[in-house]
């Protein structure tokens, strides 16, 4: 007779959502984990635009307490969620688990692809810490390297037919919105990682996010974080935003 399955300890809470020890969860993380400041600027511009009726795309689920706390909080319809790094993927499952989110939480561990020449799979590169770990390997730090399966963004936005976009993947963000079509979002709550591609990249990420027709929310934007809506009769512009930059 097999053992019963362990179920994890609760380790932390993020506005109602409660999070399962790991190993990725330092004392520091918990800390800020419990007062909603791990990854708090996503998750107030999250909160600020998802809708009961909305449903939500994720690229980039980390430790799986953005979507979980938007799935939790904002109750939208779904939310689909895509995480690359396979040492995440446990984890986040144990936290839908823990939270019984099974119904409106869907994770898929895949790179989001847009483009026709989309490889079979992507190498990534798992790190130490997994905040660093990315698609990217600027510097040629060290890295453990997996090939992870890629899934074609343009199926997964017929499939879905999201109206929310939130996206932390990284430095990997400017080439997926180079490359995507933005006109199906009337939101968007993206990071923007500088130190992977410099200001200019940043600058070009908002370049495509104000040529798609989005204005950004101010009381709920950072330099680094925008949240962003569609402007009211906004003409939306497909794949990667052509305007000048």
């Amino acid at each position: 007779m097999s053992d019963p399955e362990t179920v994890p300890e609760v380790a932390a809470r993020c506005l109602g959502v409660d999070v399962p020890a790991s190993a990725f969860l330092t004392e520091t993380r918990i800390e800020r984990i419990n007062a909603a400041r791990y990854e708090g600027q996503e998750i107030a511009g999250a909160l600020h635009v998802v809708r009961e009726d909305d449903r939500v795309l994720e690229v980039g689920a980390g430790l799986g307490v953005v979507g979980a706390v938007i799935a939790k909080n904002a109750r939208p319809e779904k939310v689909l969620s895509f995480e690359a790094n396979p040492e995440l993927v446990p984890v986040i499952r144990a936290l839908h688990q823990m939270n019984a989110l099974g119904d409106r939480v869907e994770l898929r561990n895949q790179v989001l692809f847009a483009g026709a020449d989309r490889p079979a799979t992507m190498a990534f590169h798992v790190r130490n810490s997994f905040l660093g770990s990315s698609l990217l390997n600027e510097g040629g730090r060290p890295s453990q390297v997996v090939e992870v399966p890629t899934a074609d963004m343009a199926e997964v936005l017929a499939e879905l037919r999201p109206t929310v976009l939130v996206m932390d993947i990284e430095g990997g963000e400017l080439a997926l919105l180079e490359a995507m079509d933005l006109a199906a979002f009337r939101a968007i709550v993206i990071e923007f990682h500088p130190e992977a591609y410099a200001v200019t990249g940043m600058r070009r990420c908002k370049t495509i996010l104000r040529a798609a027709g989005f204005e950004k929310v101010e009381e709920v934007s950072t330099r680094t974080v925008w949240t962003c809506v569609r402007a009211e009769g906004a003409t939306p512009q497909a794949a990667g935003g052509t305007a000048p930059r």
